[in-house]
C-alpha cells in the first residue's frame, strides 16, 4: 500500500486536502496534540472529517503526540474510547504510556508512533511491534540504510515526512521554547525560536534555521525500499499550499505507480513546490547528515506567497464563465494559469473582468472580491488559479 498523507488544521483544509489527491490526513484534536496554536478540532469537528473521508475512501489520523505529564493523565482514556468511537482510524502517539493504554484497556483503535519518539532504528520499532504497534512515523533524521533496515527487520508499516519544515532540534525535541518565552514546544507551545534571528556582537544577525524538506527526486527510491506512507507537513499552512503541495506528490506518486514518470515531471515538480514555499528545501537527512547546506546561519527574510490569485466558486459552461474568489492582486492583461485535481494545468491571458454586478473592472484588487472572467475550457469548483511562473517542458 502507498498512501499520501496531508495535513488538516481544520476542515476546509481537509476537503481540499482529499479533494487534491491525499489518500488519507492527519489532524489535531482539541487535547493532546502538538499543534496548540493551531485552529484544531472539536469532536464534533473530527466526527464530521471522519464522515466525508470515509464516504470518499479516505482516512483520518488523529494526533495525541504531547509529552505527557500527570496533569495529562485524568481524562485520557475517555478521550481515546471518544476518538474510538468516532471511527478514527489511527491516533499518533510519542509517550509510551497510551500505547500501554490502549493495550492494556483493549481501547479499539490503531496506534501509530509518532515521529516525536525519535525512532531511527529496528530494535525500537520491534519494541512498538510487539505492544500492538502498527505503523512506526520515523524520525526525520532516519536515513536510506535506516529505512531499508526497520523494514527488513519488522515488516511494519512506515510513514516518512517527504515535505515541510524541520525541526532544528532532534525531532522535535527542543526546550528553547521553554526557556526563552516558557512556552512549551513538546506540548504544543512552540514559539519557533529556530526562525529567530539573534544578535552577534556587531557580526551580521545569526539564525538557527533549518531548510524545508523536499523529497520529491527520492520518491521513488522510497517507495522501492518499502516506505508506504508519505506525509507532508503543514498542519498551520493554507489552503493554496495543501493544493499545490498534495498535487504535485499525488502526481508524482501515481507516475512512479504507472512507470510514467520522467526527468522533466521531476524538475517541474521542484519548481512547483520551491516556488510555493518561502524558504529552500532539500532531501536533508535521506542521504547523511546535512552539512552547512541544510541550515541558514545569517539571517534570511521568509517572504510570504503571492501565487495565489483566486479560488474557483463556480463554472458556467454555458455562458463560458468562471466565477472565482480573489486572494492576491490580479489585473487585465496578466498570464494567469490554472491548476486542479481534475485537470492539467491551463495557461490563460486575461482579457476581461467583471465585477459581482456584471461590470467590466480592469482589477481585482480586494481580498475575496467576488469576479468572473470569460473562459472557454471546463473548470471545477475549487480549483485554484496562480500567477504563471515557468512553464512544463
Amino acid at each position: 500500500m502507498i498512501e499520501l498523507l496531508a495535513p488538516a488544521g481544520d476542515l476546509e483544509k481537509l476537503k481540499i486536502a482529499i479533494l487534491y489527491g491525499a489518500d488519507a490526513v492527519y489532524l489535531g484534536g482539541y487535547k493532546y496534540g502538538l499543534r496548540a496554536n493551531a485552529k484544531n478540532f472539536t469532536m464534533d469537528d473530527i466526527s464530521a472529517a471522519v464522515l466525508y473521508a470515509h464516504e470518499r475512501g479516505k482516512k483520518i489520523y488523529v494526533t495525541v503526540n504531547i509529552v505527557l505529564h500527570e496533569s495529562d493523565i485524568d481524562g485520557l482514556e475517555e478521550y481515546l474510547w471518544e476518538l474510538s468511537k468516532i471511527g478514527v482510524d489511527a491516533i499518533i502517539v510519542s509517550d509510551y504510556y497510551i500505547v500501554s493504554l490502549v493495550e492494556e484497556k483493549n481501547i479499539p483503535i490503531e496506534v501509530h508512533i509518532s515521529t516525536q519518539a525519535s525512532v531511527t532504528n529496528s530494535y525500537a520499532a520491534k519494541f512498538y511491534k510487539r505492544h500492538g504497534v502498527k505503523r512506526i512515523v520515523l524520525a526525520r533524521e532516519a536515513s536510506e540504510s535506516d529505512i531499508k533496515s526497520i523494514k527488513a527487520e519488522t515488516n511494519l508499516d512506515l510513514e516518512c515526512f517527504i515535505h515541510g519544515a524541520m525541526c532544528t532540534s532532534y525531532s522535535g525535541r527542543c526546550i528553547l521554547s521553554n526557556q526563552l518565552t516558557n512556552r512549551d514546544a513538546n506540548r504544543g507551545g512552540c514559539a519557533q525560536i529556530c526562525r529567530w534571528s539573534f544578535d552577534n556582537e556587531g557580526s551580521p544577525e545569526f539564525t538557527l534555521k533549518s531548510k524545508d524538506l523536499n523529497m520529491i527526486p527520492f520518491i521513488d527510491s522510497m517507495i522501492n525500499i518499502g516506505v508506504n506512507s508519505f506525509k507532508i507537513e503543514g498542519r498551520m499552512r493554507g489552503i493554496y499550499y495543501i493544493a499545490t503541495v498534495v498535487d504535485a506528490y499525488r502526481r508524482m506518486i501515481d507516475k512512479i505507480l504507472n512507470k510514467t514518470l520522467t526527468d522533466s515531471d521531476t524538475e517541474y515538480y521542484l519548481k512547483v513546490l520551491n516556488r510555493c514555499a518561502n524558504r529552500e528545501s532539500m532531501p536533508q537527512f535521506y542521504h547523511g547528515v546535512p552539512r552547512e547546506d541544510g541550515e541558514y546561519f545569517t539571517g534570511v527574510e521568509e517572504v510570504s506567497n503571492q501565487d495565489f490569485l483566486g479560488l474557483v466558486k463556480d463554472y458556467d459552461s454555458e455562458k463560458k464563465m468562471v466565477t472565482i474568489e480573489q486572494r492576491n492582486y490580479f489585473k487585465v492583461g496578466d498570464v494567469v494559469e490554472f491548476f486542479g485535481p481534475l485537470m492539467d494545468v491551463l495557461t490563460y491571458k486575461i482579457t476581461e473582468i467583471y465585477d459581482e454586478n456584471g461590470e467590466k473592472i480592469d482589477v481585482a484588487n480586494h481580498p475575496n472580491m467576488i469576479v468572473k472572467l470569460p473562459f472557454t475550457q471546463d473548470l471545477h469548483i475549487n480549483d485554484m488559479m496562480r500567477i504563471k511562473v515557468f512553464d512544463k517542458e
